[in-house]
This record gives C-alpha cells, sequence and structure tokens, in this order.
C-alpha cells in the first residue's frame, strides 16, 4: 500500500521514511539514489546501485555486508575521494559535484577525519608529528601543530609516548594514533575503515570505546566499515548492504552501552 500522497516524490517520500530513523538528529550525509561503475562495456562493476542513506549528526552508523558489496565506495563517496556517477550526496549541506578539486580538498580538510585499517602512519615521523599531519596540511605552524597534537595524543593514552616512532608502539597503540590524527583537526565526520580488524578483542573494543568517547564530546559523526561483529554494539544504526545497495538498517543503543563502559573503565 502506497502511503505518500499523489504529488509526493519519490525522492520525498525516501526522504521522509530516512529521516524518520535519525531519532531526531540532523542529517550530515544524505545520499539519495547514489550509483558507482568501476570500468565500462563488458567489464563494467556497479560497486553502488542506487544508495540511500542519512547519517545523522553525532551518530556512529557501521556499514557492514560481504566483501565486495560496496561498502568502502561508499564512504570514498561520502569523503570525497571518489566521484558518483548518478544521484545525490551532500555533506554538511554541501556538494562535491558543485566544488572545484581545491575547494574539495579544503572542505575534506577542514571537515572529514580518517581512520584506516592499516594505521597508515609516517614511519620516519615521531607519533606526534604523525597526529599533527592535519593540522600542518590546513596551513597551521609546526610548533602550534604539535603541541594540539601532543594534547590529543594524551587523550588516548599516549601524552608520554610523543617522541616515539611508530615502530615502537604495538598496534593497538598505534590505532590510538591514528584516531588522533583523525580527529586532531576537530572535523565533523569520522570515516573509519575496518578499523579493528587489524586488532585482537581486547584491543578493538578499548579502540571504539575510546573512538566513540572522544568523538561523542565533540557531537562528531562516524561512518564505520566493519566486518568485526564483536564491535556491533557500539553502533547506533547498523546499515546491511549486498551488491551495491543497503537492504535494511537497523537501531541500536551503541551510545549508551558505549558512554557507560568507558566510564566504567576510566573508574578502576
Amino acid at each position: 500500500m502506497n502511503t505518500s500522497s499523489p504529488t509526493e516524490s519519490p525522492i520525498s517520500a525516501i526522504s521522509a521514511t530516512l529521516d524518520s530513523t535519525l531519532g531526531g538528529r540532523a542529517a550530515v550525509v544524505r545520499c539519495r539514489g547514489v550509483v558507482k561503475t568501476y570500468g565500462s562495456g563488458n567489464s563494467a562493476v556497479r560497486a553502488l546501485r542506487g544508495v540511500d542513506i542519512d547519517v545523522g549528526s553525532g551518530e556512529l552508523l557501521m556499514l557492514v555486508g560481504p566483501s565486495g558489496c560496496g561498502k568502502t565506495t561508499l564512504i570514498s563517496v561520502v569523503a570525497g575521494v571518489l566521484d558518483r556517477d548518478a544521484g545525490e550526496c551532500t555533506v554538511l549541506g554541501e556538494d562535491y559535484s558543485k566544488m572545484s578539486s581545491s575547494a574539495r580538498a579544503r572542505f575534506r580538510g577542514r571537515n572529514i577525519g580518517f581512520v584506516f585499517q592499516q594505521f597508515n602512519l609516517i614511519p620516519t615521523l615521531s607519533i606526534a608529528e604523525n597526529a599533527a599531519v592535519p593540522l600542518l596540511i590546513n596551513g597551521m605552524g609546526r610548533k602550534q601543530a604539535l603541541a594540539q597534537a601532543t594534547e590529543l595524543l594524551a587523550q588516548v593514552g599516549l601524552g608520554d609516548r610523543a617522541k616515539d616512532f611508530p615502530m615502537r608502539l604495538s598496534g593497538g597503540q598505534q590505532q590510538r594514533v591514528a584516531i588522533a590524527r583523525a580527529l586532531v583537526h576537530r572535523p565533523r565526520i569520522i570515516v573509519c575503515d575496518e578499523p579493528t580488524s587489524a586488532l585482537d578483542h581486547v584491543t578493538g573494543q578499548k579502540v571504539m570505546e575510546l573512538l566513540r568517547a572522544v568523538a561523542a564530546g565533540n557531537d562528531l559523526s562516524l561512518l564505520v566499515v566493519t566486518h568485526d561483529q564483536r564491535i556491533f554494539e557500539f553502533a547506533d544504526r547498523i546499515a546491511e548492504m549486498d551488491d551495491g545497495r543497503i537492504n535494511r538498517v537497523s537501531t541500536g543503543a551503541g551510545h549508551a552501552r558505549a558512554a557507560v563502559r568507558y566510564a566504567e573503565d576510566a573508574s578502576k
């Protein structure tokens, strides 16, 4: 049964449905009918086949599904790393397709933080220098950038290791540096690609607790691609992808659970 009015467009109907799942949050990411194809002709691969999704302000949305279903492609479109072929996608009310390449780079530099699966730390730089990279790219002076990076490293439990190099840190500690680097320039949105896949269970749990706790204080939105079912409890919503489409979005209580667990651990 169609409950939309005769004059309501399909896009409006989709928007109303998705908006109702945000629990009163404003949408910082809004995608409608997003299509992305790699290659052409007989070798063309349709990675995204008309994706509709919103990310609310301050929420943690996880993208789950089998390998090759389009998760990384979708977050790359949201982050402005890839161009979509069709559909609509706005991030903080802005459309990448209407920006010049330099304007897009500046927008990403101000508003998007990245946490990668393999950390991507520069081995010849100290961890403070690694964490300061986004600030330096945005034109901040070296002394001030290192001071802010060191302050954030202290928040993630590495304040006394600021001058160490990545090779002297464990995998979990390197991931904390990557989180500090993602947060240091105070972005509005953090995009994470398999942030716990290389970590053991305990370290992965602590990384997610830390990421949520640090981000929550700044009302950041997190978009997390993961296969790791052990961290599903941290999600506010989970979007299930398959074959380039989002088939189902379920709602959870991840924010409250993570906040309680982090507070309990901090008091010990």
